[in-house]
């Protein structure tokens, strides 16, 4: 039944309707205004609270269902049937609805190896692998039941088995161990269970440019950089399926991709792009189906696997790559080097498709941010409108000068329409945001273009103006609001601003300065970036939010004074100078040497910051005033001066020499750049003020992850069996 007021008045009886009404019109004549009788107006009260009750009446059924109850009900039904509770974190790919949904399809399956690997994806969001170590013993084998692939030696005549010893996949037989798998000390023993987690994730780059060295040598990496390759996983289909090398990202090795060459290079049958692909002068390196004759064109035929590495002479001086190949083109994935035939003319563009590992979607590429976008109306596309930015900002500014009532606009870049354009963008010269307005320069969703500058980029305004940058990779120079600017924000959204350093880390030199701000009044804002020094003068302000800015070593500048940065001292000697703009820190990973104004909030932050040998700072990360401000659960370098800390890190002296950062690598480009190694104290890995990590990577919310497979795996376990959670990657 529905409780509407008009349905429940015509119940009643015409004399009481009728005198409700002539005593609504009385009033109604006597206040000027419409007006409803007494008995109307009681009867709506009690038919709001009646639809009140008959809404919570029908919700009373649906809670009886998971999948449609309120969110409140589903710890109850988990209850039920005795699922344990799960920290769903903010951006996970499951929820506690889900889990408890699943509860029992797990446990039709309890106690199989397959249920813990799909236990371990649904409640961590990694990829996961299950390995059953008593199958990998080297044991006295029974006639009637013998295991012709449980070798008790290592065959070293066949290298596949021996390419994944010490992964996962290890198929190597083992004697026994017989300490716990539990303290991560003990495998190969006859009740433990290892389950695999990979926190390194694949991203895609897809027809990106390659970066020429010479006529025929090229890097796949657009910054120049050596790349290690990694697969594009492939969906499991069945959950009674256990992962193998192809449904995990994991790093592709080079007698891997020699000897399965057709599963990571080319095009499926659905036309999906496997793991690599070469573009050459706009067409696809694949065999031409079309050539007439046996035998069948191969793609053996057209490339070959091979190490590139450098070749140097006596005094360390590369001359050349390892390797040259004569009719063939040449791939090294685990340095991400490409070579062509010297046979063969030099190839006028190359473009190339490949993945990389990183930790989180963090500095731009090929994974998605619209949420991030403004919502400015006015859009012009580089290069659908206009052939390059240069040529879109004058359009654009000229535009919001005019009489023009928009409030801003956006220059968006791209996918290039065919394989042989480039992905390349030019920027130089000045950049000056008219008063009041704001410009957008963003990668449209799901690509990752390269600015390239020419030279400084002078970034101006005309009075309370704004410029925001959102998936952008930006090389070649240094961003500078020079002393006249009076724009009002800049802020940096997904982006990477990569000196030299950071793209050639074996070079002695200092990085050069990212980002230089000699204007006062602007605000600058970082989130989801990655970045190399910045300077910043006093009467500017600097927030830091999910990022890392990289000096390229502890013992430079990561954040000071405009001066202070453009000093040339020689490397680990910057005088100490002018402390650099106020600072607002939130979760993020500070490489470098730090001297701010005031540090007004350090929260879940790592400073690794240090004084080299004569060095000239007093400090490692240095305040000038500290009467305001906060550092708060955050890993402080020993000897810094800050204001009041707060359940920072490490807690005193003692504590000093074990309770320091330690990183998987601290090379920009690798895979585990900035990733806090699993030899990295609990105190930091778990010392954020939500008991997830300090740094850059607090947003992954490690800790609880493994927490959650570990509250889990008790109740999927065989009795007897015990298991230990180790990090693939």
């Amino acid at each position: 039944m529905s409780f509407d007021v008009n349905r429940i008045y015509e119940l009643l009886p015409a004399v009481y309707r009728i005198r409700d009404t002539e005593v609504a019109q009385r009033l109604g004549q006597s206040e000027g205004v419409s007006k409803q009788g007494p008995l109307k107006a009681l009867l709506t009260v009690i038919a709001e609270q009646a639809a009140v009750l008959e809404e919570d009446l029908d919700q009373l059924y649906d809670d009886l269902f998971i999948e449609t109850c309120a969110e409140w009900v589903v710890p109850y039904i988990g209850d039920l049937v005795n699922a344990g509770r799960v920290f769903a974190f903010p951006g996970a790919r499951f929820t506690e609805r889900a889990f408890v949904a699943n509860t029992m399809a797990y446990r039709r399956r309890k106690g199989t190896a397959a249920v813990l690997e799909q236990l371990a994806r649904d409640v961590t969001g990694w990829n996961a692998s299950v390995v059953e170590y008593f199958q990998l013993l080297a044991t006295t084998q029974y006639m009637n039941h013998i295991r012709l692939e449980n070798l008790s030696v290592a065959n070293l005549r066949h290298s596949e088995p021996l390419e994944f010893v010490s992964t996962p996949f290890n198929k190597v037989s083992h004697t026994a161990d017989v300490r716990r798998i539990a303290s991560e000390r003990g495998k190969y023993n006859i009740p433990n269970i290892g389950i695999f987690l990979w926190r390194i994730n694949n991203y895609s780059i897809t027809n990106g440019p390659a970066f020429k060295v010479d006529d025929r040598r090229y890097l796949f990496d657009a910054l120049g950089k050596d790349t290690q390759f990694y697969n594009k996983p492939e969906t499991e289909a069945e959950i009674t399926h256990l992962a193998e090398p192809v449904n995990v990202a994991m790093p592709i090795t080079r007698r891997v991709l020699d000897r399965h060459l057709d599963k990571y290079y080319g095009v499926q049958t659905g036309g999906q792009v496997r793991s690599i692909l070469i573009n050459r002068d706009g067409d696809f390196v694949l065999p031409d189906p079309d050539v007439p004759g046996p035998p069948e064109p191969k793609l053996s035929d057209l490339i070959v696997v091979c190490d590139l590495s450098d070749v140097t002479d006596s005094s360390g001086n590369v001359i050349g790559w390892a390797h040259k190949p004569e009719n063939r083109i040449s791939i090294d994935p685990v340095l991400g080097r490409l070579a062509f035939p010297e046979n063969e003319p030099p190839p006028q563009t190359v473009h190339v498709t490949f993945n990389y590992g990183f930790s989180a979607e963090m500095g731009g590429g090929e994974y998605s941010r619209g949420t991030t976008f403004s919502n400015l109306q006015r859009v012009i596309r580089v290069p659908r409108d206009e052939s390059t930015i240069q040529l879109a900002l004058t359009k654009l500014i000229s535009e919001l000068g005019g009489p023009s009532q928009l409030d801003g606009g956006v220059i968006e870049i791209e996918k290039p329409k065919t394989a042989a354009t480039s992905n390349y963008h030019d920027l130089s010269g000045t950049v000056t945001v008219p008063s009041g307005k704001v410009i957008e320069i963003r990668a449209v969703d799901h690509h990752r273009p390269v600015i390239r500058l020419t030279g400084d980029l002078l970034v101006s305004g005309d009075g309370d103006g704004q410029l925001l940058l959102n998936g952008l990779l930006i090389s070649g120079g240094t961003l500078r609001l020079p002393a006249t600017s009076r724009l009002r924000l800049i802020r940096f959204t997904h982006c990477t601003l990569a000196p030299v350093t950071l793209i050639a880390p074996s070079s002695s030199a200092p990085a050069l300065p990212s980002l230089l701000v000699e204007s006062a009044d602007v605000t600058v804002e970082l989130n989801s970036s990655i970045s190399g020094p910045i300077g910043a003068v006093d009467g500017a302000h600097v927030s830091i939010h999910n990022s890392i800015v990289d000096s390229g070593s502890e013992t430079e500048v990561a954040y000071a004074d405009v001066l202070t940065l453009n000093n040339s001292s020689p490397p680990g000697l910057t005088p100490f100078g002018e402390p650099g703009a106020p600072l607002q820190v939130v979760n993020s990973t500070i490489i470098g040497k730090v001297n701010t104004l005031t540090m007004e909030l350090a929260s879940n932050t790592i400073f690794l910051a240090d004084l080299g040998p004569g060095d000239l700072w007093p400090a490692p990360v240095h305040a000038k005033r500290l009467q305001t401000g906060c550092v708060r659960f955050s890993y402080v370098p020993p000897g810094s001066r800050l204001p009041r800390l707060y359940r920072c890190q490490p807690a005193d002296a003692v504590d000093a020499a074990r309770v320091h950062p330690m990183f998987t690598s601290l090379r920009y480009g690798d895979a585990g750049y900035c990733q806090l190694s699993q030899m990295c104290a609990a105190e930091i890995r778990q010392g954020a003020d939500d008991q997830s990590e300090i740094g850059a990577f607090h947003d992954l919310y490690q800790p609880q992850r493994e927490a959650n497979l570990s509250a889990s795996l008790n109740d999927y376990l065989r009795f007897g069996l015990e298991a230990g959670i180790f990090f693939a990657s």
